[in-house]
C-alpha cells in the first residue's frame, strides 16, 4: 500500500479557472449594449403593515403620475406603468448612461383580510403611495356551556 500524501487543495487551481471563464462570460455577457437594453426596470418598494392597514411605497422619480396604473384584482396588487425616455439632444456627446426606462410590472399578494374597496393612492416627489386598509375581522367570543 503507498501513502499519498494530502493536498486539500489539489483541485482548486482547476476548479478556479472554471469560476473565472464563468464570470468572465457573466460580465461580458453583462455589459454588452444589446442585454443591457433587454434590463427590465423595476421600482424599488416597501410592504409595510400596522393594525389598521397595509402600507405599499415605491420609489418612481421621472415616472410621470398619468403613466402608472395601480390595480387591485383576486387578493393582488398590481403596479405597472412606464419611464419614458428623454429624447437625446444632437449636439450632446455622451460618454456613460446608467439612468434606465422602459415598462415595470410589480405584483404583490394581499391578505385576505384587505379591504380592497377603500384602497387610495398618493404620489409625491417620485414616491407612489398606496395605502389598503384592512377589514374589520370578527372577533371570537367565549361560550358559557348551561344545562340542558
Amino acid at each position: 500500500m503507498e501513502l499519498v500524501r494530502w493536498r486539500p487543495r489539489r483541485h482548486l487551481p482547476a476548479e478556479h479557472e472554471d469560476i473565472d471563464r464563468a464570470f468572465a462570460r457573466l460580465l461580458q455577457n453583462w455589459w454588452t449594449p444589446a442585454t443591457f437594453s433587454e434590463f427590465d426596470w423595476n421600482p424599488s418598494v416597501h410592504v409595510a403593515e400596522t393594525d389598521s392597514e397595509i402600507i405599499v411605497k415605491a420609489d418612481v422619480p421621472g415616472v410621470s403620475r398619468d403613466d402608472i396604473d395601480i390595480t387591485v384584482d383576486s387578493n393582488q396588487l398590481i403596479i405597472s406603468g412606464e419611464k419614458k425616455q428623454e429624447t437625446e439632444e444632437k449636439d450632446r456627446n455622451y460618454h456613460h448612461m446608467e439612468r434606465r426606462y422602459g415598462s415595470f410590472r410589480r405584483v404583490f399578494a394581499l391578505p385576505s383580510t384587505a379591504d380592497t374597496e377603500k384602497t387610495k393612492a398618493g404620489y409625491d416627489n417620485g414616491v407612489l403611495n398606496v395605502t389598503i386598509p384592512k377589514a374589520e375581522v370578527a372577533k371570537g367570543h367565549k361560550v358559557e356551556i348551561g344545562n340542558s
